[in-house]
């Protein structure tokens, strides 16, 4: 698990499109038409394909060369989600509508049976074939127990199709944001926030440092045991090569939960995602969203709303997600507290390492309501 597979694969060469979102309802869509619509994209080929790269952007067998990575059919994922069936229907987001499938013998011979979720690639959506290639690329050749495991894909035509083993709980974000997040106990909330942090650092600390980029409450995927696992890499990033301190980008993401020097100069390196990070943590305790309109000018931003009352032992509560109804050790949610403050700090480099976030995340696990040291860290000398 712990290396990525090696590539000759330039990740600069296939990154580089993307949308800044306002919200999270800018990168969805209404379910119900949203899906049929797209269905409809697939049973159909009668609309023009969109102009195809170049052979030498596009050589997946290649890259993929090593991987259990299985190339589909059109054909063989309409068998495996029956039709595009609207009642397999599970949401969509910026890339497109997502099915539930099955991929077994009926779909093809030899395969092992297993649930699958079927993402289909929006021709007008807010992203497009150089993300959906660089997904395929990047799940193709990383594997880690909180990364989301690509099964397969499909390029055929003008399709542009993504499968991935089905997390059966979705999105961390419908469950934190619905009517029902009350059900998600701080015990499930700490094992989420662990596994996220894990899913980064492996990222951060591979042979070739990648930036996620994206991370949010919508890109993290719960498996029935709460086990959170990192999806939707269409916008990563190789971090700065040894004689750099930043890769400089366009900026991209959804806001809210960008770092502040990212937005202002496009300067991204891995402490950009400790702060979307910090942000995810923060929504984890308090229940909110990183931005809603809804709220109070004042609350409108979870970040600066909520930022006063970290470091305050006395003035946390104010913040603390009600609908936990105070079952949470105090002591715990105190030091996550503080691990979410230093991951949102000004400064890039006075955010932690991820790897000091795991850490520090971890030894909650068994902590009551007895004394507890605060999150410290130290940054390096910059000449290292």
């Amino acid at each position: 698990m712990g290396k990525p597979k090696s590539s000759s694969t330039s990740w600069s060469s296939l990154f580089g499109l993307g949308c800044f979102s306002s919200s999270h309802a800018a990168r969805s869509g209404d379910s119900g038409s949203g899906g049929s619509r797209n269905a409809a994209k697939v049973a159909s080929s009668s609309r023009p394909p969109e102009p195809l790269p170049s052979p030498e952007d596009l050589d997946l067998s290649l890259s993929l060369a090593g991987s259990d990575v299985l190339a589909f059919t059109v054909e063989e994922l309409r068998t495996a989600t029956r039709d595009f069936s609207m009642t397999n229907f599970v949401g969509e987001g910026g890339f497109g509508p997502v099915y539930k499938g099955r991929v077994d013998e009926r779909v093809r011979p030899g395969l092992r049976p297993q649930a699958v979720a079927v993402k289909l690639l929006d021709l007008e959506g807010s992203q497009g074939h150089k993300e959906w290639l660089a997904e395929v690329i990047f799940l193709g050749q990383m594997r880690h127990p909180h990364l989301v495991k690509l099964i397969g894909y499909c390029y055929q035509d003008q399709h542009r199709l993504l499968v991935y083993e089905f997390m059966a709980r979705g999105s961390l974000e419908k469950h934190l944001f619905k009517k029902y997040s009350a059900s998600l106990p701080w015990s499930a909330r700490l094992k989420i926030s662990i596994g996220a942090a894990k899913g980064l650092a492996f990222l951060h600390e591979a042979a070739k440092p990648v930036i996620y980029r994206d991370f949010k409450t919508s890109n993290i995927l719960l498996d029935s045991d709460y086990t959170a696992k990192l999806s939707d890499f269409g916008l990563a990033k190789d971090g700065p090569g040894e004689d750099e301190t930043h890769v400089s980008t366009r900026v991209m993401g959804t806001q809210g939960y960008a770092a502040p020097e990212y937005i202002m100069t496009g300067h991204l390196t891995t402490k950009s995602d400790v702060y979307s990070f910090g942000v995810v943590l923060l929504e984890l305790l308090t229940g909110r969203k990183a931005v809603d309109k809804n709220r109070p000018p004042r609350e409108q931003n979870l970040v600066e709303w909520a930022r006063p009352c970290l470091n305050d032992s006395r003035r946390l509560n104010r913040v603390m997600d009600k609908g936990l109804n105070g079952q949470y050790p105090t002591r715990a949610a105190q030091k996550a507290a503080a691990i979410a403050h230093k991951c949102l700090h000004v400064s890039p480099k006075s955010r932690p390492q991820m790897s000091a976030v795991v850490e520090a995340l971890e030894s909650l696990l068994a902590l009551d309501d007895g004394t507890v040291e605060p999150f410290v860290y130290t940054a390096p000398p910059e000449n290292k």
